[in-house]
């Protein structure tokens, strides 16, 4: 029919199977080009997916907790003007009887009086939102069980609110009586982690309960799997950057004439581009099985930035192909945009390698996480001056603190002291860089 038009999911990146947490419009909404529909969420940013065109909602075909990819189709519209077709209204809960939940009535025909105009940015048509039979909850119902790690589905037949749905008290009723039932020995195999202990810490004196941002909570979820899940091992080092630094300082006024800050990290980002082509094996991810290797021929670098929300972690790619003075601009601009919090699920996807840099801060040493499915890690700490016996005599030089965190599984320790000792000599004579 002229008019009618699919809206599907856009280009996401290389994110797959992304799980809807908000639907914005409902059938019979008008909308505007741009507006949002959806808003999906990836274990690292959260994404609003904008309709195409001006048009009225035919269908909405995806509902909260549903998982999409590229392609898939999200609602059908028709242009305003055109003969639409008869409008299904979105189904709604039926009262519950005593003996079991009543089944979604069928949908029926209805009529709009009167239109709603979504711009964007919107906020969330409704909270009556199905999962499974009878299981109804809010969006940040539904939020908070994913913190927690619960699936809806466990929840079915367990909403104390009106009509059955979720509250807030239900799912933390199901974690307890969960967490119960495994520290009696039900249900688990005796080698889950031991739960933390609950305390009550106002005895001890005054107490102010600040809630984790939220790229915190992310990020914290995907930092205790690494962790878990990957056996660390960390090589310690130091690189000589007296040379380095002098030309560095060097080469400072001229260049901040031209707008570019040439920090050390962008130094080190060329180095770690060198040692990875010499060594192919960080520069690569594991499968999820353990059995296969996949070796990149790609050199993007993720850049740990430090915001007031959190650490976040963006990609800069194709650093084998950047001058200093370009990856010295790019770093810049998108840290900048990091600590604003304006980056793009596409802007922290795809690294090959990562590098965490403390040096603006200080210590002496530090053990990164790895950031799967990267294999390796770079640490870089604050540099400090050391005494060197060089030429029968002690002579002062500049020391660069480097921590290698690396997946034992992939890379074994003599190849790490080798990566490092390689990533040392590139950083001490930076002339080698441009080999």
């Amino acid at each position: 029919m002229a008019g009618i038009e699919e809206i599907k999911v856009p280009d996401i990146g290389d994110y797959k199977e992304v799980e809807i947490i908000e639907i914005a419009v409902k059938v019979g909404d008008v909308v505007e080009a741009d507006a949002s529909l959806i808003t999906l969420e990836t274990d690292k940013a959260a994404m609003d997916i904008p309709s195409p065109k001006a048009g009225r909602i035919q269908e909405m075909k995806v509902k909260v907790g549903d998982k999409v990819s590229k392609g898939s189709v999200i609602a059908i519209l028709s242009a305003i003007g055109e003969a639409a077709a008869p409008v299904a209204a979105a189904p709604a809960p039926a009262p519950k009887s005593e003996a079991a939940p009543a089944p979604t009535p069928v949908a029926e025909v209805k009529t709009f009086p009167t239109e709603k105009t979504v711009t964007a940015p919107t906020k969330p048509a409704s909270d009556h939102l199905a999962e499974g039979g009878d299981i109804y909850a809010g969006p940040a119902i539904r939020r908070y069980a994913r913190e927690l790690g619960v699936s809806l589905a466990l929840l079915a037949g367990r909403g104390t609110g009106q009509k059955g749905r979720l509250l807030r008290t239900d799912i933390e009723k199901f974690v307890k009586e969960s967490l119960q039932k495994l520290g009696n020995g039900e249900g688990g195999t005796g080698t889950a982690l031991p739960k933390m202990p609950s305390i009550d810490f106002t005895p001890f004196g005054e107490v102010e309960v600040s809630p984790l941002s939220r790229i915190k909570k992310l990020s914290g979820v995907n930092l205790h799997r690494n962790w878990v899940v990957i056996p660390h091992v960390t090589q310690f080092d130091e690189a000589d950057i007296t040379t380095l630094e002098a030309f560095r300082v060097a080469e400072k006024a001229t260049l901040e004439k031209e707008g570019v800050r040439l920090t050390p990290l962008v130094f080190v980002m060329k180095a770690v581009v060198a040692a990875l082509k010499a060594f192919p094996n960080f520069n690569a991810s594991l499968d999820p099985e353990g059995d296969k290797l996949y070796l990149k021929r790609y050199y993007h670098l993720g850049v740990a930035v430090d915001t007031p929300n959190g650490l976040v972690v963006p990609v800069i790619r194709d650093c084998d192909q950047k001058g200093m003075k370009a990856l010295s601009m790019e770093l810049a601009e998108i840290s900048e945009r990091a600590r604003k919090g304006q980056l793009k699920a596409q802007d922290m996807q795809g690294s090959s390698f990562s590098i965490s840099s403390l040096g603006g801060i200080g210590g002496t040493a530090f053990t990164p996480i790895i950031n799967a499915p990267d294999v390796a890690i770079l640490g870089v700490s604050k540099s400090f001056i050391k005494p060197v016996y060089e030429d029968n005599a002690f002579v002062p030089r500049l020391m660069l603190p480097l921590s290698l965190s690396y997946d034992h599984r992939v890379i074994d320790g003599a190849e790490a002291a080798r990566f490092t000792r390689y990533l040392v000599a590139q950083l001490a004579d930076i002339r080698r860089l441009l080999l």
